[in-house]
């Protein structure tokens, strides 16, 4: 999928269930500081499970950079306030993952359970899918259980659980889960179920 097909699908309006209005668009450089925002109204919880520490500007630089060169594809979500939730998949350059794509969704604790993270994670799947990417993968510590439970309905499975490989925010060891998704059987089922 090329960058000029992605540009014709978005930015779309999407009624979720509640009936609140929201656009998906892609994000571009314009979406740093609306990020940033985003970022430094998450809570602590939220923050210390973030994979990359997206309240400093340089990692957000960076992310943008990522999109430059096609290593990240992102959605970003907004209502009339402002920045509400993202979507990524971040493939590796290296040549041998680059078959694999890890996805990265968040979103604001206003929005949560009310379809919005559902839609996201759809429009991420075909997404990827597009890019020609054949897994996904999502990472996470076991004290995440929301997010697993989430993930686990897309399809997705435990890999493997590493011990003591990631270190929160405040300098403390985790776990780390990797859970897989084997994109060529993203289905249309698959993506109804997403859309509840």
């Amino acid at each position: 999928m090329s960058n000029q097909d992605l540009a014709s699908h978005y930015p779309k309006s999407i009624t979720l269930a509640d009936g609140a209005n929201v656009e998906i668009r892609l994000m571009s450089e314009a979406d740093r500081d609306p990020v940033l925002s985003f970022a430094k109204a998450l809570t602590q919880e939220d923050l210390l499970f973030l994979r990359v520490d997206i309240t400093q500007p340089q990692v957000v630089d960076e992310w943008i950079n990522n999109l430059k060169t096609g290593h990240s594809t992102s959605l970003v979500a907004y209502d009339d306030e402002g920045l509400i939730g993202y979507a990524t998949v971040h493939r590796n350059p290296a040549p041998w993952t680059r078959r694999v794509g890890e996805l990265r969704v968040n979103v604001s604790q206003a929005y949560r359970a009310r379809g919005l993270g559902k839609n996201l994670t759809s429009e991420i799947f075909d997404i990827a899918r597009g890019l020609g990417v054949k897994k996904l993968m999502a990472n996470m510590t076991p004290d995440q259980r929301g997010a697993q439970a989430a993930f686990r309905r897309l399809g997705f499975v435990p890999e493997a659980i590493l011990a003591d490989y990631v270190e929160d925010r405040n300098g403390m060891s985790r776990d780390l889960v990797i859970m897989s998704y084997d994109i060529d059987g993203h289905s249309d089922t698959v993506a109804d179920a997403v859309r509840i």
